[in-house]
């Protein structure tokens, strides 16, 4: 995909009020996920796993240290395990710095050769990660990330979000879509098709030959040269997920499944895993800064199955 054009900062030091701007509501996403996803879990008293215990995040402070030993941020890891309606999701917030090897480089985006990256690889890194993974087989798996990233020479956001199903259901894909048209139309309708086509493209399956779902909205390198506007935009993909999310999860959490439900959405949970480790790039530039790996991994499903 066409991305758009990056905006050196003038100094090595630029945009400190924007970095703390972009990190603190990263942070408040987080917290807003959170309580709504414990929420479910407190209204989850009748169907199928409604007998477990009201699931509760494990939350744990992730640390990053350059190769000299010096502090390179960290964030926090919240994980919820074998709850009544997720069988376990995860929320990770991060903010790390320092510089950056070659692979981890050619790891943080779309785009590569940044003029100047080779002399002074220095970055930092803000974002949201969100991966969940669902009791019920007939309730959507569902992935959703921004992030602010820059550099002396260079800023962008990246993220979106967007739903694995492993049971499709026409009208949970036509409603999750809308949301997210409906929060990006503001700022122009031609993000909407653009960010849609671009996650129908990033999330594709080659050696399968296959979508992973059934999409969503995708961006990365994105920069105008207009932090505010670009920021403002970030915030509404953010925005637009609980609304795209929640009302599928009330519409299916309650409904029957069995062994052939459940063999299915192992199934799928297989070619989840298959494309987070051999894909997706926030999950090699994580293992290539040095980032906590459990939290790196955190998107793989508690169990799968190949056949």
């Amino acid at each position: 995909m066409e991305t758009s054009a990056f905006h050196a900062p003038t100094t090595p030091d630029a945009m400190t009020d924007e970095k703390t701007t972009a990190a603190a509501w990263f942070h408040t996403l987080r917290d807003e996920i959170v309580a709504a996803f414990e929420s479910l879990e407190d209204r989850q008293t009748e169907g199928p796993s409604a007998n477990l215990p009201a699931g509760r995040f494990e939350v744990s402070e992730t640390r990053r240290r350059s190769d000299d030993g010096s502090d390179a941020g960290g964030g926090l890891m919240s994980v919820m395990r074998g709850g009544r309606v997720f069988e376990k999701v995860g929320v990770n917030v991060s903010t790390v710095f320092g510089k950056l090897g070659e692979r981890a480089q050619h790891a943080m985006a779309a785009r590569k050769g940044i003029p100047g990256m080779a002399g002074d690889p220095q970055f930092w890194a803000s974002g949201i990660s969100l991966v969940a993974h669902m009791q019920n087989p007939h309730v959507p798996a569902v992935h959703m990330n921004t992030r602010m990233f820059w550099t002396p020479h260079a800023w962008w956001f990246g993220g979106g979000s967007d739903l694995n199903p492993c049971i499709e259901y026409a009208e949970d894909t036509a409603h999750f879509h809308e949301v997210q048209k409906t929060h990006l139309d503001p700022h122009g309708t031609a993000h909407y098709p653009r960010l849609k086509a671009w996650a129908d493209e990033y999330f594709f399956i080659p050696h399968r030959g296959r979508a992973r779902g059934v999409g969503g909205i995708f961006m990365d390198d994105h920069c105008t040269g207009d932090w505010q506007t670009d920021m403002a935009l970030t915030r509404d993909i953010g925005r637009a997920f609980l609304p795209a999310f929640v009302p599928l999860v009330d519409r299916r959490r309650d409904m029957a499944w069995g062994d052939a439900e459940r063999d299915t959405q192992l199934i799928h949970r297989g070619l989840y895993a298959e494309y987070n480790l051999v894909y997706d790039r926030g999950t090699k530039f994580g293992l290539e800064t040095g980032h906590d790996a459990n939290a790196v991994l955190m998107s793989l499903p508690p169990l799968a199955k190949w056949v």
